[in-house]
């Protein structure tokens, strides 16, 4: 019998290791918490979806009921209370867990600025400038506006309707909103943070899928400052940054 795997699958590379599971001959449940994600992973052959949100508890009931033999959490690196909870769910069902985690981006630039926090990042931003382009997500956009009042902010999110209207409800207007799916190119940033009138770039270390190589090397040509938030620090009980070692993990393990 192929060994069951449920996979926190909320990012492209998540997808992407779904896909591979399966190819492997695993028994793949891939959970993801949007429209757009279940549409992603429907064209993946072979992998069973969960598209109910669950907490801590009803994580822990479903790896249980259904008898899984292992999580793999390759949920955002900024998740941290996805992570929180898979492993924690996955301790108390007594399988095993393995954390997929893309590397960071190493990029030399003398006009990065790290911080521990979305609070921090927006302080931080005011002192170094007014027109403030956020390339943070949306879950934090609240954090921001609120924070930022006397600057003028650009936020860069998906382009989906859940996303522009939590945008304007935080009162941003068309002009502040760049509703675009990735990936972009060096050249697209520079000209996007042109257009915005930039004079500070707020980003997350989201790896090269992210984008964030990208992001960096743009605000470079333009001398820009970044503010960049570091990932949460969360301890793993088995990590991998690629997906040969998550096989090997597995392997290993199962």
């Amino acid at each position: 019998m192929n060994k069951k795997i449920f996979l926190i699958a909320g990012t492209e590379d998540g997808r992407k290791l779904s896909a591979l599971l399966s190819q492997k001959n695993f028994d793949v449940t891939a959970s993801v918490v949007s429209d757009y994600g279940r549409k992603l992973l429907e064209s993946c052959a072979g992998i069973k979806i969960n598209d109910k949100p669950l907490d801590r508890s009803e994580l822990e009931k479903i790896l249980r009921a259904e008898s899984f033999d292992c999580l793999v959490d390759a949920s955002h690196p900024y998740a941290k209370n996805i992570s929180a909870n898979a492993i924690d769910a996955a301790q108390a069902a007594k399988i095993f867990y393995v954390r997929y985690e893309r590397a960071e981006v190493d990029f030399d630039y003398e006009k990065i600025f790290r911080v521990e926090s979305y609070e921090a990042a927006a302080h931080k931003a005011s002192r170094l400038g007014k027109n403030i382009y956020l390339t943070t997500g949306s879950r934090s956009l609240k954090i921001f506006v609120d924070l930022l009042g006397d600057c003028n902010l650009t936020a860069r999110i998906l382009p989906t309707a859940e996303v522009l209207a939590q945008c304007e409800s935080l009162g941003l207007t068309p002009k502040q909103i760049v509703a675009m799916q990735g990936p972009f190119s060096v050249e697209l940033n520079v000209e996007l943070f042109r257009h915005a009138a930039a004079q500070v770039i707020v980003t997350k270390n989201s790896g090269h899928v992210g984008g964030a190589d990208t992001k960096l090397a743009a605000a470079k040509i333009l001398n820009l400052p970044v503010v960049m938030i570091d990932r949460p620090k969360i301890f793993y009980p088995n990590r991998a940054e690629n997906f040969a070692d998550v096989l090997k993990l597995l392997e290993e393990n199962l």
